[in-house]
C-alpha cells in the first residue's frame, strides 16, 4: 500500500514534552505582588468556602433580572408593533411592575441592590443595559 502523507511522529519525539510545558506555564504565573500594592478589580468571581452560597445567590439573581429585562423588552416590542388589545397591554404592563417589585424585594431581602447584579465582564462591559 502507497501511503504519499508524512509519517507519524514517533512516540520518543513527544516523550519528554511535559516537563518543559509545565517549566513554562510555571514562568509565565504572575509575580507575587508586594504587600500593601492596590488591588485592580477582579475580571473573575473569586468564591471561598463561607461566601459560596450567597455567591451563587447572587448569580442566579442576576441571571433571573437578565431574564427579565429580556422579557420586558420583547414585551415593549410587541407593544410598539401593536398586536395587542389594550386590555393585554395593561396586564402586560402590571405584570412588568410586578416581577420588577419582586426583585426588588428580593435583592432587598439578601442585601443587595438591582444595580449591584450587574456584572463587569472585563473587556465585553457591563452584563445589563445602563438604567433609564
Amino acid at each position: 500500500m502507497n501511503d504519499d502523507r508524512a509519517p507519524r511522529a514517533q512516540r520518543s519525539d513527544l516523550e519528554g514534552l511535559g516537563v518543559p510545558l509545565a517549566h513554562a506555564f510555571r514562568l509565565l504565573q504572575a509575580p507575587p505582588e508586594a504587600p500593601g500594592t492596590p488591588q485592580p478589580p477582579a475580571h473573575r468571581m473569586r468564591t471561598d468556602p463561607e461566601s459560596a452560597g450567597e455567591d451563587l445567590l447572587k448569580l442566579v439573581l442576576t441571571v433571573v433580572e437578565l431574564l427579565r429585562q429580556l422579557v420586558e423588552r420583547q414585551a415593549l416590542r410587541r407593544v410598539d408593533s401593536g398586536g395587542l388589545t389594550d386590555a393585554q397591554e395593561e396586564e402586560l404592563g402590571a405584570t412588568l411592575l410586578a416581577l420588577h417589585d419582586r426583585m426588588s424585594d428580593l435583592c432587598a431581602e439578601h442585601g443587595y441592590r438591582l444595580e449591584d447584579l450587574n456584572l463587569d465582564l472585563g473587556p465585553l462591559g457591563r452584563l445589563l443595559p445602563p438604567a433609564h
